[in-house]
């Protein structure tokens, strides 16, 4: 059982080749006995954008606000707060900030995915 506020889980800057201003949370995850899920937030600065990639596994995408756009195989579709997306496995995907805030999401991922 877990019940804090998300802002009590520090966030780790995330620093991989193709990302910049990004930001994430393992909100829900293995260490808390999660098996099936890991619940994660991210949060891209303004500016800012996750890589462009593709995996085996899928993702769900809840968008808590912000303006934004999340690259679905070869179209760009827009994102604000509410938006939510269902990326298939091993199809290419990115999501960036088009705002002037920041872009606030919950992703979920099952648990062969990396946590963060």
């Amino acid at each position: 059982m877990k019940a804090v506020n998300y802002k009590d889980i520090p966030a780790t800057v995330i620093e991989h080749e193709g990302v910049k201003n990004v930001t994430g949370r393992v909100l829900i995850g293995k260490a808390d006995g999660a098996p099936n899920f890991c619940m994660r937030l991210f949060e891209v600065g303004k500016g800012g954008f996750a890589p462009r990639h593709s995996h085996e596994w899928e993702h769900e995408i809840f968008v808590l606000e912000g303006d934004g756009e999340v690259l679905i195989g070869d179209t760009w579709h827009p994102l604000s707060q509410g938006s939510v997306v269902f990326v298939p496995g091993n199809l290419e995907h990115q999501l960036k900030n088009t705002g002037d805030g920041t872009l606030r999401f919950i992703c979920l991922v099952p648990p062969q995915a990396p946590e963060m």
